[in-house]
Parts: C-alpha cells; sequence; structure tokens
C-alpha cells in the first residue's frame, strides 16, 4: 500500500523527533534534497521522504531484519550493515523505529555518547 504525502510527512516527523532526541544529534541536508542525521558529522539514519528509513545495525540483529520483507539491504551502504525499511503501510511500529534509530546512533557514535543513550 503505498503512504500519502500526509502519511510520509508525518512519519519524517517522528523519526526527526527520535533522532533529535539523542545527544549531540544534528539534521542536515545533502545531496540536494536528502536528509540525514548525525553525531558529531557522522550520519547516523537517513529518514528518506518518510517512506523508508535506512540504519546502521547490530551484526547480531542484521539477519533476522533481512528476513523481514520490510527490510532490504541498503543501497551503496549494505556491506557497512546498513538495512532500508520501507514503511508500506499506515501503521508503523515506533518502537521498533525508536530501536533501530537509536542502536545505528550509538553504533555510530562516539562511546562517551552512546553509553549516555545506554544507560537512559
Amino acid at each position: 500500500m503505498a503512504l500519502t504525502a500526509a502519511q510520509r510527512a508525518k512519519n519524517l516527523q517522528r523519526i526527526r523527533s527520535i533522532a533529535m532526541a539523542l545527544p549531540e544529534a544534528t539534521e542536515e541536508v545533502t545531496w540536494g534534497t536528502d536528509i540525514n542525521f548525525r553525531v558529531r558529522r557522522k550520519i547516523f539514519c537517513f529518514p528518506g521522504d518518510g517512506g523508508t528509513l535506512t540504519v546502521k545495525c547490530d551484526p547480531e540483529e542484521l539477519p533476522a531484519l533481512l528476513d523481514d520483507p520490510r527490510c532490504t539491504p541498503a543501497p551503496y551502504l549494505a556491506r557497512g550493515g546498513w538495512i532500508r525499511l520501507e514503511f508500506d503501510a499506515p501503521t508503523v511500529d515506533w518502537a521498533e523505529v525508536q530501536e533501530l534509530v537509536t542502536t545505528s546512533y550509538c553504533l555510530i557514535a562516539p562511546k562517551t555518547l552512546a553509553k549516555q543513550v545506554a544507560s537512559a
């Protein structure tokens, strides 16, 4: 099922709220129109237009995520353990999205910042 523009915009705002709540997270637009979230200049999340989410995954969780039909290896980033999650339904499991974004952040962020998230 294709998402409407309003649903994608709502998803993007929700992803933004999750990502920007993390320590020292910033939002940048690169390559013209691509939004990405960073920690100390390193990208930890690409939210697309709200219809997808691209994140780095824990290597132990990667096989299970790739077994999920909503997940595919991320273009250009798959060899680094990144996946793309498709939001193909109007309802999204936001607890899962928060876990994916937080895990990606912790894998990318300096250890001192990752510890702040892990202990919270």
